[in-house]
């Protein structure tokens, strides 16, 4: 959605922007094209995606590049800016490298790290978490009807050999579920445990938050979600703070990507995109 996030930033000469989430530079790059004297402060806590950005923007000065969750972006971001952007989700190159275990495609580890410098894996959530801890998950985070018969499952083949691979947890869950939506049921197991090894929902809240904190009045953010679990937070934060007259929301409902977009990006089908502006 380059051209709603253009539309709604609206960078223009001398401003700074952040990206929280910079990926492969390719939202920075459509806002240096637009508007060559911007600085960018790019955040990224993917090291592979901070060098895809390089490489990407290797032709632009004024960007700064700090590999780090965008939870700790208080420490990087020390005066107020212009504008905050924040494109939720897995990026490609988290997709489709199978050894990073996001992928429901190939076969891999069973990892979901963003910041692969963490401890925390999503094998050591699947065989050491207690199956309490594992439906509580599944249920909230995957919005799975299934998650007791699938922690169950789960525990049931662990007690037997380590789950070790993205296709072991795959063929498990498909075996647990009386449904025929399996892949559904999949995709949001998977889902599920990305959250909670990456701690993206309290990261998020902490993020947006912040981000409001440092916006000079004016100053624009703009968030692109991709689930419900991150749609919600961005809704109810822009319409409390738009009560205490903080920001006012300038997408009275979520923006959607055009059929053009879709046929080209279908990852794009699910994105909705909410701004506001400081006041």
């Amino acid at each position: 959605m380059a051209a709603e996030v253009l539309e709604y930033l609206r960078p223009a000469d001398g401003q700074t922007i952040v990206d929280c989430t910079l990926g492969g530079g390719g939202h920075a790059r459509h806002l240096k094209l637009q508007t060559a004297n911007l600085n960018i402060i790019g955040i990224d806590q993917d090291a592979e995606a901070i060098a895809a950005a390089q490489n990407a923007l290797s032709d632009f000065s004024g960007v700064v590049y700090i590999q780090d969750n965008f939870a700790n972006l208080a420490q990087h971001v020390n005066k107020p800016v212009d504008g905050f952007l924040f494109d939720l989700g897995v990026s490609s190159y988290q997709i489709d490298e199978p050894e990073r275990g996001f992928s429901l495609r190939e076969d891999g580890p069973l990892d979901m790290r963003m910041d692969r410098r963490q401890k925390l894996t999503a094998a050591e959530i699947v065989n050491s978490w207690p199956v309490e801890e594992l439906t509580r998950i599944i249920q909230e985070y995957g919005e799975e009807r299934f998650a007791k018969r699938i922690s169950n499952a789960i525990r049931a083949t662990r007690n037997a050999k380590m789950i070790n691979t993205t296709f072991e947890l795959k063929e498990l869950v498909e075996k647990a579920i009386p449904t025929w939506k399996k892949r559904e049921s999949v995709s949001r197991v998977f889902q599920a445990l990305r959250i909670a090894v990456n701690a993206e929902l309290a990261n998020l809240q902490k993020a947006l938050n912040d981000a409001v904190a440092r916006l000079l009045p004016g100053g624009r953010i703009v968030v692109i979600a991709y689930h419900s679990l991150e749609d919600r937070p961005v809704k109810q934060t822009f319409r409390a703070l738009g009560k205490d007259g903080i920001l006012k929301v300038l997408t009275k409902k979520p923006l959607t990507a055009s059929q053009e977009e879709i046929a080209m990006n279908p990852r794009s089908r699910s994105a909705k995109l909410r701004a506001a502006v400081r006041t």
